[in-house]
């Protein structure tokens, strides 16, 4: 599945959440919120990855890890949407510009690695 993909599946849910939210509050949720709500996911998310790590108790083991983490990539897709961001252009520039300036050992990263 494409990042297209899963951003559109993405759009899809946000608008039945935008559908129910009119319904049961009259409104729907502002950048902000969701931007709130992927802080709370995060939370949660790291509370997990210590659980996965022995770090503390934690119900719903790696169920509940894969959930948050799908949680998390919901919102991050959804917060790219709302702000015009073309996530994969910025993926690209933003890692492709760490692989060329950021060395590997005592060289730099191979093309291959690169392309």
């Amino acid at each position: 599945m494409s990042l297209e993909d899963l951003l559109q599946q993405a759009l899809r849910i946000h608008d039945l959440y935008d559908e129910l939210n009119l319904q049961e509050r009259g409104r729907v949720w502002t950048q902000e919120e969701f931007m709130l709500g992927f802080v709370g996911d995060v939370g949660d998310l790291a509370k997990l990855v210590m659980a996965e790590a022995g770090a503390r108790e934690m119900p719903g083991g790696r169920t509940a890890l894969e959930h948050e983490l799908a949680d998390c990539l919901w919102s991050v897709l959804i917060l790219a949407h709302r702000y015009d961001t073309d996530l994969e252009a910025a993926f690209r520039r933003h890692w492709l510009r760490q692989l060329l300036l950021v060395p590997h050992g005592n060289h730099m990263w191979p093309q291959s690695v690169i392309n």
